[in-house]
């Protein structure tokens, strides 16, 4: 079975939501974690962060990590054309 994209983030979060719904209608699958939720999740990403709690911070199955990116860079580390 393929690991999931991990998106790290919040409901308030308006970039959080915005991750979301480009994985979405892209149908990118990815597991949703809410780190005013999961205080480990929180620690994980202030420890990737440098102790800043920057999110959305997008962990790929490759281990790399992506925070805050705009949808064009989503884009360009999943492979996704965005010329339509």
């Amino acid at each position: 079975m393929e690991k999931n994209i991990i998106v790290y983030g919040a409901d308030w979060c308006p970039d959080c939501r915005r991750t979301r719904a480009f994985l979405k209608r892209h149908e990118v699958a990815y597991e949703d974690v809410n780190i005013e939720e999961n205080p480990e999740a929180a620690e994980t990403v202030k420890r990737i962060n440098g102790g800043n709690r920057s999110i959305p911070t997008i962990v790929f199955p490759d281990g790399s990590i992506l925070v805050e990116p705009s949808n064009n860079e989503l884009a360009e580390k999943l492979g996704i054309s965005l010329n339509r």
